[in-house]
């Protein structure tokens, strides 16, 4: 069945958006729009508003065609997508982040990929906009720090560990089998921890082996960034969070599965992100070295900040 706007309803998806912050008004919207204008159309959009009472109130007034609800979980990311899950309809569960943008295509791209019944999970590639200029010393190996696909992830569809989290879906299926996101991993507002999609990806394929999670290019998203990530200390708070959180993640799937990438990771696409740096430094370019300077720094800060998250963990 190649024409998936003739799915049956059994395949009709529901998109999750979570949101926080009143300031995130218009980004929210446009969101909100860009879900509105994919073909095939989404059965249902589901907003859940992590505990502010003023965004809900708003939201639940001015928007027309959204099933606003609260987060009925503790506060951050993982909560407010489980209540999105528990409401929502569909068999197939998108998430889309409240800073970020469809593309043409999107919806229909992630719904291709589970024409196969082995697929219980999708994703995307997340194209960083920047507000202002983008930082030249901010190497693509690290667009991840800002929500983004970065050097290294596959340029075809592939089988992949993990989706990226401003643009994937899963099946229904996959959270009755492996349950939901992890409390204590994700976001929390502007605390800027992740991993929560990682370590559910790497549950899902321990309980069910023979899941598959496909990267899909076609399924594209434009993810907003505030010029406030476009600091090194925004980018030093990030790698530190996501050693934190893959401590986590290590200790609760296991150290073998949850830093299979990140080993790939660091023995070939840093290494080759730091010589080209060099390269292009040697050719005249001096944000070339601040790159390579970038990918030194941030391996050690996020290998620092997973070291730290083992110890605490240890403590416990």
């Amino acid at each position: 069945m190649n024409d998936v706007s003739k799915w049956p309803a059994e395949a009709r998806v529901s998109v999750v958006i979570s949101a926080y912050a009143m300031r995130r008004w218009r980004l929210l919207l446009a969101a909100i729009e860009s879900v509105q204008r994919q073909r095939p159309a989404a059965h249902e959009i589901v907003l859940v508003v992590d505990h502010n009472d003023e965004l809900l109130a708003r939201a639940s007034s001015e928007l027309d065609g959204v099933h606003v609800i609260p987060n009925e979980e503790r506060q951050g990311l993982s909560g407010a997508r489980n209540t999105g899950v528990r409401h929502a309809r569909g068999q197939i569960i998108a998430f889309l982040d409240d800073d970020a943008e469809a593309r043409s295509g999107w919806l229909a791209g992630l719904l291709k990929a589970f024409e196969d019944p082995a697929v219980m999970g999708a994703g995307g590639v997340a194209h960083p906009v920047w507000e202002g200029r983008p930082p030249r010393w901010l190497p693509p190996e690290f667009l991840w720090v800002v929500g983004a696909s970065y050097r290294g992830l596959p340029l075809e569809r592939a089988a992949i560990r993990n989706p990226i989290g401003a643009t994937m879906a899963f099946r229904r299926k996959a959270f009755e089998q492996a349950g939901g996101f992890a409390d204590g991993i994700g976001r929390v507002g502007r605390i800027p921890l992740g991993c929560e999609e990682t370590e559910f990806a790497i549950r899902l394929r321990q309980i069910a082996p023979h899941s598959v999670l496909l990267h899909v290019p076609e399924a594209q998203v434009d993810h907003h960034v505030g010029a406030d990530r476009g600091t090194f200390r925004y980018f030093a708070t990030r790698c530190w969070g996501e050693g934190v959180s893959k401590a986590i993640v290590a200790s609760s799937v296991g150290a073998e599965a949850g830093l299979a990438s990140e080993r790939a990771y660091v023995r070939r696409t840093l290494p080759s992100g730091f010589a080209e740096g060099i390269r292009a430094a040697l050719r005249g370019d001096p944000a070339g070295l601040a790159r390579s300077l970038a990918i030194a720094a941030g391996l050690s800060i996020t290998t620092a900040g997973y070291l730290r998250g083992r110890l605490t963990l240890r403590g416990r």
